[in-house]
Order: structure tokens, then sequence, then C-alpha cells
């Protein structure tokens, strides 16, 4: 994200670490995927990628919409949209591709049923239009279509944001409650429903459009206030010790009967609010121990992440990729520690690598373009 002062790496770092934390997620049984955050809170990576991706886009999409108004900033966001789209279905042919072959080479149909593409490989032309329709989505692959939704209905909420912010957090706010309360949320193939309810998780996504247009300064110095800290940390240190529960089954009669029938399950796919409140907790914290100018997000120990964060389309389709990888070497090599530590680190690198590639391509053409300028305007300049 650009801002008037520059740009603000923050971003650029958490959306990174969202997305070698994800990665690391999507590769089972898997001993590194303990660092994750979702085995410390009641959130994971999923919420801080979903609210930074919110945030990006209402800062770039709000500023067309407020100089060149409605409809170019429509047309922008929705070709952004298709941008994804198509990423998306490229993804989803490789990544058929790539399970389908290693299914067959090595004469495992485990592969197809543990990724999600058992229904594919068994009717591959009714599936393929259902995953044209986003209602097919195979293990790991629900993020894109979910962000695709959002972004087809965001206009209208920048539009709203930009002229009426409390109207439209009440309208953000009121739209997550309605489909808790009327179980709304879009149809699945085969069946079920959507992993990622975006009836639900548009609050976040929405949230971070609304801090990104003026909100955060609103609520800039309540989040900051001595007692939200502290709340924040004490929520966040209640939760880890509800989670360490789950894996010290003992320790679960130190919940109260009561607190743990309200409080479970504790819903990704609607996004619950003890979810959101974790993530809010850690934003809070972040707001306040990160600061803008913070030396470290220029040093060369934050620069990885915040390349991948600058590049998070490509890296998050490449990071499918290589979970998946990643599960072939565990299942047909090795699932020991050590096999699971390098892949886990050889993957998280391979991700670098791309996104460092990407920004000095990116590099290139930009100064490629500025030297062209350059040549055929001097000229011009200097005779008149």
């Amino acid at each position: 994200m650009s801002t008037a002062g520059g740009r603000d790496l923050r971003l650029d770092l958490f959306r990174g670490l969202a997305l070698w934390l994800i990665f690391l997620d999507h590769i089972p049984s898997n001993v590194v995927s303990w660092i994750t955050i979702r085995n410390y809170g009641f959130s994971d990576a999923t919420e801080i990628f979903v609210f930074i991706s919110g945030y990006t886009a209402a800062f770039v999409y709000g500023a067309t919409m407020q100089e060149r108004g409605f409809l170019v900033a429509s047309a922008r966001i929705l070709r952004r949209a298709w941008q994804v789209y198509v990423a998306h279905v490229f993804l989803f042919t490789i990544y058929m591709a790539e399970i389908a072959y290693v299914a067959a080479s090595f004469e495992n149909p485990l592969y197809a049923e543990e990724m999600g593409v058992f229904e594919f490989l068994r009717q591959p032309d009714v599936t393929l239009v259902q995953a044209l329709l986003l209602k097919f989505k195979p293990a790991n692959m629900d993020v894109l279509p979910l962000y695709i939704v959002l972004l087809a209905f965001f206009p209208p909420y920048v539009w709203l944001t930009l002229r009426a912010p409390t109207v439209a957090l009440f309208v953000t706010v009121a739209i997550y409650a309605l489909a808790w309360e009327f179980g709304i949320n879009l149809p699945a193939y085969p069946s079920g429903h959507w992993v990622f309810n975006p009836f639900a998780w548009q609050l976040l996504f929405c949230f971070g459009a609304w801090c990104a247009l003026g909100g955060i300064d609103r609520i800039g110095g309540f989040i900051r206030s001595p007692w939200v800290v502290a709340l924040a940390i004490a929520y966040l240190a209640v939760s880890f010790a509800v989670v360490l529960t789950w894996y010290v089954p003992p320790w679960t009669r130190f919940v109260p009967k009561a607190v743990a029938e309200w409080m479970y399950p504790i819903d990704k796919t609607n996004l619950d609010v003890l979810r959101v409140a974790h993530f809010f907790a850690l934003a809070a914290l972040a707001v306040r121990f990160v600061p803008r100018d913070w030396p470290a997000l220029k040093s060369r120990w934050a620069r990885p992440a915040v390349v991948c964060g600058q590049h998070s389309l490509e890296i998050f389709c490449l990071g499918v990729f290589l979970a998946f990888a990643a599960h072939f070497a565990m299942a047909e090599l090795s699932d020991g520690i050590a096999m699971q530590i390098i892949v886990s680190v050889a993957g998280v690198m391979v991700m670098i690598g791309a996104a460092a590639v990407m920004s000095w391509y990116k590099l290139i053409e930009g100064r490629h373009a500025g030297s062209r300028a350059t040549s055929s305007t001097g000229p011009a300049g200097s005779s008149s």
C-alpha cells in the first residue's frame, strides 16, 4: 500500500508472513506447522490475509473512485476480480494435472481422495463446469474464490464507505449477523457449502476496507489505549490456554462445562465471533507495537516476507503447488521430522526466490519504461 508518506511495509510484511503460514498449514502432518498461529489461538493466517486484502483493495480503488468516479473504479475492481478468476482457473487446471499425474504414476488413489478431487476424476466434464462456477474447489483452493466474490460486490461498499462510513460498517456487521442467524451460505459441489462463507468472511474484508478509507484514523487512539492493549493481551492469553486443552486432554476439566457448550464448535466456515475477536486482539497489538516507521521493516531480515507480500496472488498460487509437492515427498520418500523440516524450509525458500525474481522483473521493466519516456520526451523539451 502506498500513502503520502510512502509504502506501508507493515501490510506487506504481515501478508507475506501469512502466506508462509498458510503454506505450512496446508502440508498435512507437518511438525513445522506448530509454529503457525492457529496452534496458539482461535484464528489463523487466513484472517490476516483477508483483512489486509480488503485494506489494500480499498486504498487503491478508493482513491480511484474519488478521483475518477464510481464507474471507472468499478471497472478496475471488476477487472481485478477477473484477473484473480483467471489465476484461479489456471491454478485449478495445473493442480488437477499435478494430482492426477501423481495418483496415476504411483498408483495411489488416496491422493485424489485426500486433496478432494475424486469427484473430478470420476466426472471430469460435470466437475469442470462446477469448478468454473466456483462451486467445486479442491483442498487448499478455497481462498481465491472467496476473494473473487468479495471483489465482485466491492464497488458499492467502497462507494458507501466514502460517503457514510458508519452506515457502511453497520451494513457489513448486519450481513455477518444475518448469515449466522439464518445459515446463509453458497452451495458447493458435489454437496455442502463453501468452506469460507463469503457472507461471513466479508466482515473482515470490508472492515479492512473501512480502516483503509479513514476508519483507522477514527479508532487509532482507541486501539492504542492502554486498557485496550491490556484487554487484547488478556484475551490472547485466555485463548491460548483454551487451545492448550485441545492438545492436552486432561486439561479440559479446567474449562467449565457451560463455557465449553457455549464456545464449541469454533466455526471457521462462518468466521466465529471468537476468531474475529482473536484477530482483532492480534491487530491491536500489531498497531501498538509495530509502528509504521519501524526501522526493522526495511531490514534484510524482513525483506523476504515483505517481497512475498508484495506479490501475494502469485505466491499464494505457488504455495498451493508447493504444499502438494511437500505432501507427495513426505508420502513417497519419508514422513520423518527431518523431511518435514526440509520440505517446509525449501517451500518457503522457493516462495521467497520467486517473489524476488518477480520484483527484479518489475524493477527492470520500470527502468525500461522510464528510459523510453526520457528518450521520447527529452529532445522535445530541449528544443522548446
